[in-house]
């Protein structure tokens, strides 16, 4: 325990941050699990809906400091792959 008054402000603060990313990257995670679950139910354009809103998602925890933007870049270059291959194999 800190011993400091200011201590124990950063120690308040660091609190009150950790859990807002905690739910950020919640927010993010969720969003990525319904694009991967349309994706494996075949609805196409319901996925590609979704795939804005996590595209959205992962950009605001960016701007949040949640995430570094070369990871966000690298997750929605991800996501889009799994779109593009599922496109291609609805349209054999």
């Amino acid at each position: 325990m800190p011993n400091i008054k200011s201590a124990e402000k950063r120690v308040e603060i660091a609190r009150v941050r950790t859990e807002r990313n905690r739910a950020r990257k919640s927010i993010v995670k969720t969003a990525v699990r319904k694009y991967e679950t349309l994706i494996a139910e075949g609805k196409i354009e319901e996925a590609q809906a979704q795939l804005k809103e996590v595209v959205k998602q992962i950009d605001m925890a960016v701007t949040k400091g949640v995430l570094h933007k070369n990871t966000a870049a690298r997750k929605k270059s991800r996501l889009a792959n799994i779109l593009n291959q599922a496109t291609a194999e609805a349209s054999k």
